[in-house]
């Protein structure tokens, strides 16, 4: 049992490492950063321009759109990585898996664009 708990250390030395990194990076650069404070720097900066009218404002549709559109293909690219290290091993049966998954992916993409979902002049 004592040396399955081996197994993970190094796991936990990276979590442990990469999180102190984290907050010894914020505490030294607070410490020696220069520390000149104006109203200038302390309003909020957004592209460039000065902030004009409510943060509340809504927001277009389109927008989160595309933003769940882009996450679903990216999550179904991630899916291929696996099946492609082990290619080899799946033989026929696992590329006629994997062309029915794609065939799945062209189909509901072939549907976006049919409704014009990525679309911005609309």
């Amino acid at each position: 049992m004592s040396s399955n708990l081996y197994d993970f250390l190094p796991i936990l030395m990276q979590i442990v490492f990469s999180v102190a990194f984290v907050f010894v990076t914020i505490f030294v650069s607070g410490m020696i950063g220069p520390k000149h404070r104006s109203s200038r720097k302390e309003a909020n900066f957004e592209c460039g321009l000065d902030p004009i009218g409510n943060a509340r404002s809504p927001f277009p549709v389109k927008y989160f759109l595309v933003a769940i559109l882009f996450v679903l293909f990216d999550i179904e690219i991630i899916f291929m990585y696996p099946w492609a290290v082990n290619f080899k091993e799946l033989s026929w049966e696992g590329f006629g898996k994997m062309g029915i998954f794609i065939g799945v992916i062209v189909v509901g993409f072939l549907y976006e664009a049919k409704r014009k979902a990525l679309d911005w002049e609309k």
